[in-house]
């Protein structure tokens, strides 16, 4: 019997999709370590147990951590804005009851599931409205969590409607859990053809990065040098005037290229704001520069697929 971890196939998607756990595990870890282990802990049991009876590749990897990720996010922000006194404890205990309930739903369900997956189906109307359904019912359980006055009940009774909740959850995604599968094939499939489109936009898009940076140094350089020879200070902070190094001056150029507009510096001379000005006029032409090329490319790679069909 070939081992896990010996089988090629699998070790990069799951380290792929292990990376993303690890990432939104560390990023939910407000208020203790309870929350971020049971966001770790879950990523590793669901992806582990979804590529073992799954062995799709990377595109299905990227599609179930998607999911994963977004459920994730959800889950923070309404547990924590629900149910503020609830203990990290008790908030990680309640994220993993959906994640179970799925994935005993995937294992009971695996052979009929494992054709979906492999061999993909395209999504019908009686899918659609599926799946519609299930995510009309989640959007109508964290809207009345959200309205609902639970966060003024006392931290346990907090735990128990989130638990209560989160095993509602749960029911449904069991319930759901052939319209999941294929919806997460969906998102494989379309990230698949977005990796495909990707390819093509290899060359514009380093043209288009290299650009943005020359014009960021640039920029950046002309800002210090002009703040360096005058007699007095160009740009302010929220604390007066300052005196602009120059990685003030690169973090102001990108700010002002990208028309972010933090508010943390400006300039305050006439000329400093001309040439503030110039440098987003370049960052518009170069934006247009980049939907030019993107689109001149895509019509070039149309151009000589249908060259290869005609020969």
């Amino acid at each position: 019997m070939i081992h896990f971890w010996e089988q090629p196939a699998w070790r990069r998607p799951f380290l792929a999709t292990m990376g993303l756990g690890v990432l939104v595990a560390a990023g939910v870890g407000d208020d203790g370590p309870w929350l971020s282990g049971a966001v770790l802990f879950a990523a590793a049991l669901g992806f582990g147990v979804l590529f073992r009876l799954f062995p799709r590749g990377l595109d299905f990897a990227l599609g179930t951590g998607v999911g994963f990720a977004t459920y994730a996010a959800l889950f923070t922000v309404i547990g924590r804005s629900a149910f503020p006194d609830v203990s990290d404890a008790v908030l990680g205990g309640a994220f993993i009851l959906p994640v179970f309930a799925f994935l005993a739903a995937v294992i009971r369900r695996r052979e009929g599931l494992r054709r979906i997956v492999e061999e993909g189906e395209i999504p019908d109307e009686e899918h659609l409205r599926r799946i519609g359904k299930f995510l009309l019912m989640m959007a109508v359980l964290g809207t009345a969590c959200l309205s609902l006055p639970a966060n003024r009940l006392g931290a346990a009774w907090q735990g128990v409607a989130l638990v209560a909740g989160c095993a509602l959850i749960g029911v449904l995604a069991a319930r759901a859990v052939r319209e999941l599968v294929r919806l997460l094939v969906d998102i494989a499939q379309l990230m698949d053809a977005i990796g495909g489109r990707a390819v093509s936009l290899v060359v514009p898009i380093a043209a288009y990065a290299a650009l943005f940076s020359l014009i960021t140094v640039v920029f950046a350089c002309l800002y210090r040098v002009a703040d360096g020879v005058s007699r007095g200070r160009l740009f302010a902070g929220p604390d007066g005037p300052i005196d602009l190094g120059f990685r003030d001056a690169l973090h102001f150029s990108v700010v002002t290229i990208s028309t972010v507009g933090y508010g943390d510096i400006w300039p305050t001379d006439d000329g400093a704001r001309l040439l503030a000005a110039v440098e987003v006029l370049a960052g518009q032409i170069l934006l247009l520069f980049g939907f030019y090329e993107i689109t001149r490319n895509r019509l070039s790679a149309k151009d000589d697929r249908a060259r290869d069909q005609e020969e």
